[in-house]
């Protein structure tokens, strides 16, 4: 019964990872605030001269936590884009320090301007103190938040790639230098905590690009192919698959029906009930891979 449960709530968050990471997010960081913030005050109640409001360490805490918060669709975009790597450690530390800047510079620029909209609100005036100073403060604080975010984000992807089960391909040589072969698989390997099992080519109904991943769609999951959208394409168009989208590539099998509107774009519907945009952009190299030879 447990088991059940656990899986029932693990496809939950599979259907829509990037919203409950956010709620989860949230959580932490309105917690965090609220602890952080009932620490401030008690630390000043301790002193007999206390003319600190309730209200102010709240706002103090609180800002920082939605800047951050807000910044979060951009940190998770810039970590797909620059994963950590074995190799070109020097051009990783460099990015990732740039990474660090112009996250603290936004979070201090979004958390100083809530700050003194609440003041003003108030009839007080905010002063955040030398701006150097202050920032270099900050930017300690926010470089180790970036490097705790970063790791994070990585072993999340580790562990959510393990439990839900990752595709390899099984002609993967180690030809240092050699192209991969553009021969269509029957089956690609998905390994899944310590099993493996195969997934018939035959049986994904979509591709889509997700950054340094394709998602190939199978009767209802999802499996992260670490390859670019085009190099899958090129491998599969052979087994009747096409592009329909600059992020989207369908199975000719899993269509159910094919609408278009007055602009050009379209819609096309998949056998498991699954609707897809249909970019004009592809629209008339799509109808002519569906047509017989």
């Amino acid at each position: 019964m447990t088991n059940g449960k656990t899986k029932s709530l693990f496809a939950r968050f599979d259907r829509h990872p990037q919203l409950f990471s956010y709620l989860l997010l949230a959580a932490y960081f309105f917690i965090n605030a609220a602890i952080n913030a009932s620490s401030v005050w008690m630390e000043h109640n301790r002193s007999s001269n206390n003319t600190l409001q309730l209200w102010e360490p709240i706002v103090w805490e609180y800002s920082s936590a939605v800047s951050t918060l807000l910044l979060c669709p951009l940190f998770f975009w810039w970590f797909s884009r620059h994963p950590l790597q074995l190799t070109g450690i020097r051009r990783q530390l460099l990015l990732h320090l740039f990474g660090s800047l112009v996250f603290s510079v936004c979070h201090v620029a979004i958390m100083v301007g809530l700050r003194e909209l609440i003041y003003y609100w108030h009839g007080w005036n905010y002063n955040f103190g030398p701006l150097l100073r202050e920032f270099f403060y900050e930017y300690r604080k926010d470089a180790w938040g970036y490097l705790f975010f970063l790791l994070g984000y990585q072993l999340a992807q580790f562990v959510y790639s393990r439990i839900k089960g990752e595709a390899h391909q099984l002609d993967n040589a180690e030809d240092s230098g050699a192209t991969q072969s553009l021969k269509a698989p029957e089956h690609f390997l998905v390994k899944k905590l310590d099993k493996e099992f195969l997934i018939r080519v035959d049986d994904i109904e979509w591709l889509e690009a997700s950054g340094n991943y394709v998602n190939l769609h199978s009767k209802g999951r999802i499996y992260p192919l670490r390859a670019t959208l085009s190099n899958t394409l090129a491998q599969l168009s052979s087994k009747g698959f096409s592009r329909i989208h600059r992020s989207l590539a369908i199975n000719h099998n899993a269509i159910d029906s094919i609408s278009y509107d007055s602009s050009g774009d379209g819609d096309i519907l998949l056998k498991s009930g699954q609707q897809l945009a249909l970019s004009r952009r592809y629209k008339e190299a799509f109808r002519a891979a569906l047509q017989p030879d």
